[in-house]
């Protein structure tokens, strides 16, 4: 007999609660946060557990937004580790008016099955908020410069050499209130080398439903593409999560 068991906890981004606060103040919130937590485990023919949580807080003032993240997520199948990755992410910006910021951003990723050791990058660059309507629908791109250490795993080249480099950095998110308790979010990101490396595009999409006030579901579908890779690992990862949202 096969069992399923899964428990989420979650508290994301509250973009729509954020700026359902601000529409009466016209002040941003100063502090907003998020906590997600998505488990499932089954039994019987077959023994997995899949683990995947998150954790963002925005600081915001009339001048500066400053996003922190940090992700993680766990995979197993009969007692072997399939996927374990840890990433984090920060990103200021300083916003020149209510549309137009200039931001500088750090990214640090460890995934034990991506061939790499490690992958860190820094960038800078100019975004615009094109437009914004109170229930927190908004579209935003950006554009800017890097520099990355993607450090290839010993175990797959004893040298232990790294993808370094310059590289252009192209990011676009969409954010949708569907209705005053759910919201459709997409993110796009192209980081394409200058030096002869590899490029990597990255999608997000993501759908969640509120259950009750600061509670809600969450779906999410991950798509990640490397143009070179080490030996014996794939171009393409996605993931596909679950979970359930609280927010504050």
């Amino acid at each position: 007999m096969k069992r399923i068991l899964s428990l989420s906890i979650l508290s994301c981004l509250a973009a729509p609660a954020l700026y359902a606060a601000d529409e009466a103040s016209n002040s941003p919130k100063p502090i907003s946060g998020s906590a997600e937590l998505g488990y499932i485990a089954t039994s019987g023919n077959s023994d997995t557990n899949n683990l995947n949580g998150r954790v963002g807080v925005t600081q915001e003032s009339s001048q500066w937004r400053t996003n922190y993240s940090f992700s993680s997520l766990y995979s197993s199948a009969d007692s072997d580790t399939t996927a374990e990755k840890y990433a984090g992410i920060i990103q200021s910006d300083y916003k020149f008016n209510t549309e137009e910021f200039w931001f500088v951003r750090g990214a640090y990723e460890r995934d034990r099955f991506s061939g790499y050791r490690h992958q860190g990058s820094t960038s800078t660059g100019y975004g615009n908020r094109f437009w914004q309507h109170n229930d927190g629908t908004y579209l935003e791109a950006s554009v800017g410069v890097g520099y990355r250490d993607y450090g290839v795993d010993r175990d797959i080249n004893p040298q232990g050499t790294s993808d370094r480099g310059s590289f252009v950095r192209v990011a676009a998110t969409y954010e949708n209130a569907l209705t005053t308790n759910s919201l459709f979010r997409q993110d796009l990101t192209s980081e394409i080398s200058t030096s002869g490396g590899s490029t990597v595009n990255e999608s997000v999409s993501a759908i969640q439903a509120n259950v009750l006030q600061n509670l809600a579901m969450k779906l999410a579908y991950r798509v990640k593409y490397t143009s070179d890779v080490p030996e014996n690992t794939e171009n393409t990862d996605t993931e596909t999560t679950a979970s359930v949202l609280y927010s504050f």
